[in-house]
């Protein structure tokens, strides 16, 4: 694969094809992941890969993709030092937020709102 990589990137019109296809896929991906990460599910991740993609072509991508690794092992690191108070309060808020994001998308897109049920 990287010979053919390689081969491509030799010829002028190749290289300039690539560069564009690793853009535009890459742009489309983190699009992707930047639109979902509102909702549950792995809006982040999605974006980190875009930028992996990117990285594949673009210098300033990889700089980007180890710099979000280093924040997330950073905050990875951070989290398994609390207490597991502070780590419930952490899980709590999460939940929050994701299931104030559900609501706020039933009841925009659908007219669906969960609250009149409870009362």
């Amino acid at each position: 694969m990287k010979a053919k990589i390689t081969a491509i990137r030799a010829h002028p019109t190749g290289s300039v094809a690539f560069r564009t296809a690793i853009a535009i896929l890459g742009g489309l991906i983190v699009v992707l992941g930047l639109v979902l990460v509102p909702l549950p599910g792995p809006g982040w991740l999605i974006v980190f890969f875009g930028v992996s993609v990117w990285a594949i072509e673009f210098v300033w991508a990889r700089h980007l993709l180890q710099y979000g690794r280093r924040k997330l092992g950073a905050w990875t690191a951070w989290v398994s030092l609390q207490p597991w108070p502070v780590k419930a309060l952490i899980g709590a808020v999460g939940l929050a937020f994701v299931s104030f994001v559900v609501w706020l998308t039933l009841k925009l897109s659908f007219g669906v709102d969960l609250l009149s049920y409870v009362s």
